[in-house]
């Protein structure tokens, strides 16, 4: 495997970075910061990983959040 030192995303899987984002803002922040069906109308962990997964612009929002949250 390839080392990234430079991107803070490295080793962590899609689900890890939604449950830190859940864990520190809840459903109802999560949703105002990042409009996303999903996020805001009976949210759930694989819901959302499921409509992530499939559209990459939605994907990109929720990792550049994590690295603002979390870096």
């Amino acid at each position: 495997m390839e080392k990234q030192p430079n991107n803070p995303l490295h080793g962590r899987t899609l689900e890890a970075i939604l449950n830190d984002l859940v864990d520190f803002y809840g459903w109802p922040t999560l949703g105002l910061k990042i409009k996303i069906k999903c996020f805001n109308e009976h949210p759930s962990v694989s819901s959302s990983l499921k409509f992530l997964r499939k559209t990459d612009w939605a994907r990109k929002k929720v990792e550049e959040l994590w690295i603002r949250t979390f870096r």
